[in-house]
């Protein structure tokens, strides 16, 4: 006798198999986005010949550390990262969207291309497999906390990079990436920040790396000062202080004669590097979600009393988050801290109410 299935039933079992979910990279005019993690610590070479120098960073106190270790074809360049800034931008305007995004993506390789200022003829698609083999040889051992996520393992910065179609003269079509878990995980904890697109016209990969550092530690400040030492460290330069000196000056004689560096003004003072905010950055708006889901502690509260004696506490965490909303970082990557710092410049400029 046959059994008779329920019509609601299938005569399958269920697929109990995790299935690949893509994101799907298609959208127009996605504003350039960076990583703060990679913004912050020197992970990309700024030479343009392979570079297979073992590099490792730590903090004074020793604790927090980061090793960069190249491939064969040498650690993936500042160049290289624009593959990075494009996938990241296109997840971050889909995640505004509310659309669902994964660490998987496809892309159009002439999409990429055309987004980030590049060729499109055969040096183009070369220079693109390139970038994607440095980018998955490269590996970083780490501590440094992205997304509240602590990554003591070995990875890749790209765990995986697939051609999906290619035409008969050899050049890509469509792509997959798989973004490392490091990547993925400051991506959905926002902790990322809005580039200018003249990022991509920059020539030397110095000035590339020179505007990341300002735009992460300068942001929205009308000013921020940084020691040539200092500076030649958070660049990752093999060059001596007296040459990366000469290098520093030749970029702020061009923006003095040309203005041509992103968002802000270039110069030396003395063994100083002074930055000062063009006010060209839009004003961002932070989706109101993002924002909400923002959560203080009750020390956070407490320390802001301290720096901000007199203020009703609960009205300033108000006008700390219109303030995210209307314009400031896309997320806080340390919410108490910066919910201090807020009220501590709100107590500078305003004095007790």
């Amino acid at each position: 006798m046959t059994e008779i299935l329920p019509a609601e039933r299938s005569p399958l079992l269920p697929d109990r198999q995790e299935q690949a979910d893509f994101f799907v990279c298609d959208i127009f005019d996605a504003a350039p986005k960076g990583d703060m993690a990679s913004m912050a610590h020197p992970i990309f070479s700024l030479s343009t010949k392979p570079d297979r120098r073992v590099r490792r960073y730590e903090d004074k106190t020793g604790k927090n550390y980061l090793e960069v270790r190249p491939s064969s074809e040498g650690l993936a360049t500042i160049h290289d990262r624009d593959v990075l800034i494009y996938c990241i931008s296109q997840i971050i305007a889909a995640l505004n969207e509310g659309q669902k995004v994964s660490r998987t993506i496809k892309l159009k390789a002439y999409d990429l291309l055309k987004a980030t200022n590049r060729v499109t003829d055969g040096r183009g698609y070369e220079a693109l497999k390139s970038a994607l083999v440095r980018l998955q040889g490269t590996q970083i051992e780490t501590n440094i906390v992205t997304g509240g996520t602590e990554q003591l393992d070995l990875f890749s910065i790209i765990d995986r990079a697939r051609i999906v179609r290619e035409t008969r003269d050899g050049r890509m079509q469509e792509i997959e990436i798989q973004l490392s878990d490091w990547v993925f995980n400051a991506i959905e904890a926002r902790e990322v920040l809005t580039l200018h697109r003249n990022y991509f016209r920059l020539r030397k990969p110095l000035e590339r790396r020179i505007y990341e550092i300002a735009r992460k530690h300068c942001g929205r400040q009308k000013e921020w000062k940084i020691s040539l030492e200092m500076l030649q460290r958070k660049c990752g330069s093999s060059s001596t202080g007296r040459e990366f000196k000469r290098l520093v000056a030749a970029i702020v004689d061009q923006d003095e004669s040309h203005d041509h560096m992103p968002d802000y003004a270039v110069r030396l003072e003395g063994n100083f590097v002074l930055f000062r905010n063009r006010n060209t950055m839009p004003r961002e708006v932070v989706p109101e979600e993002a924002v909400r889901m923002v959560r203080l502690s009750s020390n956070a509260h407490a320390k802001a009393r301290e720096v901000a004696p007199g203020w009703d506490v609960y009205h300033l965490e108000q006008e700390w988050r219109s303030w995210m909303s209307e314009g400031g970082l896309d997320a806080p990557k340390s919410p108490d801290k910066a919910f201090v710092g807020f009220c501590r410049k709100w107590f500078e400029r305003r004095g007790r109410p």
